[in-house]
């Protein structure tokens, strides 16, 4: 199908490969890249170039798999939502309610983790303000981080655990046991701050489900839509589609192999399951979980959500409506880079096009991975976008974005906002 009968140009949507092909990929700060846009139930557009593996000279294809990282987190949001709505948890819940040694979990006053492993924490705390509830763990709003931060001694705390750590001998419940150690950064509710938060949703989903994370996932979601090639590693019969990461070389252009593919730790099942960076994935099975969230929960016959849980994607769930940019601690990291967004379940929602300066509608949700990847899926145009790369630490991440989003829109002949 054309894609003027879908309300895009093809001579614009060309732009928008050499666009991204010369400035990114010729430019020196992507490997190679792979480009979905999907609108009215058909695919309008496939764009790819550049390398999968730049030392050995193989080409990007379009079944290559790839380290989603941070898009691993709406589908592990989606996971919880699909017990939320068999009545095993709420929103509301407190989380010390499924989670019980996490009952007395304090906020952070002052001290340090101590450097001794045999030593106790030298930590001083202070009640919470109020307990820590599901919510805030599907928002970044509970009080938790992450180790690479480099902001607090919470921070450093979660580094001295290896807080996440995919070889985590004891999996997702040693990870919670660890924090039931740590204390809060800060009061539920009160701040954002991007953290550990997913990963412990993918906790309660093996919990409540009464199987493991990945068990879940692949019965209950992967195979039921044809996601054959997502999961938290890469088996030795598909290696060979496996892409290599990258890193810069230093400022500006340049790359070199950061996880090479042949010789990565993704080569082998992990310890921890992590729901908040730790699948693969192509951009085909990333496609078609997008397509069904954007066909209100369901997809060739199968039904994964109702159209009313996923309509709650598009809210923004941030105390009082407010802003990523307005609740951020100084410092924090994030994978949206411009203002007017609030968070929803798991991902970051458009609440402001006119404060995010790019093209795009009210409710539109989407996030993106370490490794640049990055995906948006808009109701209103009845419009998703997934686009995969692999490169880490990247300057362009944010602008290649902004460039993508920009480019997308920009082709569009026809609005149906």
């Amino acid at each position: 199908m054309k894609p003027e009968t879908l309300g895009f140009s093809s001579a614009r949507l060309a732009r928008l490969d050499e666009v991204m092909k010369r400035r990114y990929v010729d430019g020196g700060y992507l490997p190679g890249m792979l480009t979905y846009v999907w609108r009215k139930g058909h695919l309008v557009h496939t764009g790819l170039c550049g390398s999968t593996d730049i030392e050995r000279g193989k080409p990007m294809r379009e079944d290559a798999i790839f380290r989603i990282y941070s898009m691993t987190k709406p589908i592990t949001a989606v996971a919880l939502m699909m017990l939320v709505e068999e009545g095993l948890i709420g929103l509301d819940d407190p989380v010390h309610s499924h989670i019980p040694q996490w009952e007395n979990l304090g906020v952070y006053a002052s001290g340090m983790p101590s450097l001794l492993a045999e030593a106790p924490p030298g930590f001083l705390t202070m009640p919470p303000s109020r307990p820590m509830k599901i919510v805030d763990l599907l928002t970044h709003t509970s009080g938790l981080t992450y180790g690479f931060m480099m902001r607090t001694a919470v921070d450093a705390a979660y580094r001295k655990a290896k807080v996440g750590d995919r070889q985590t001998a004891g999996g997702l419940p040693e990870m919670i046991d660890q924090l039931a150690q740590i204390p809060l950064d800060f009061s539920p509710g009160t701040a954002w701050n991007y953290s550990v938060s997913i990963d412990v949703l993918g906790y309660l989903v093996e919990k409540l489900s009464g199987m493991s994370f990945s068990e879940f996932l692949r019965t209950r979601l992967f195979e039921p839509l044809a996601m054959n090639d997502t999961a938290f590693w890469v088996p030795p019969d598909k290696i060979e589609r496996f892409t290599s990461c990258y890193q810069p070389e230093g400022r500006g252009p340049g790359l070199k192999v950061q996880d090479d593919a042949r010789e990565s730790t993704y080569a082998k099942p992990p310890r921890l399951e992590s729901g908040g960076g730790g699948l693969v994935s192509t951009a085909h099975d990333y496609l078609r979980f997008c397509r069904m969230m954007l066909n209100r929960g369901s997809l060739d016959g199968v039904q994964i959500l109702s159209p009313k849980t996923v309509t709650l994607f598009s809210l923004n769930y941030l105390p009082g409506g407010r802003e990523i940019a307005d609740m951020a601690l100084p410092g924090m990291f994030s994978e949206s880079g411009y203002a007017g967004v609030g968070f929803s379940l798991g991902c970051g929602v458009n609440v402001d096009v006119a404060k995010t300066r790019l093209p795009g509608s009210p409710g539109e949700y989407f996030w993106g991975g370490a490794a640049a990847t990055a995906f948006w899926i808009d109701p209103k145009e009845e419009l998703t976008v997934v686009f995969m790369t692999q490169v880490i630490g990247s300057d362009a991440r944010l602008t290649l974005r902004r460039d993508l989003r920009t480019l997308v829109y920009s082709a569009m002949t026809q609005s149906f906002a």
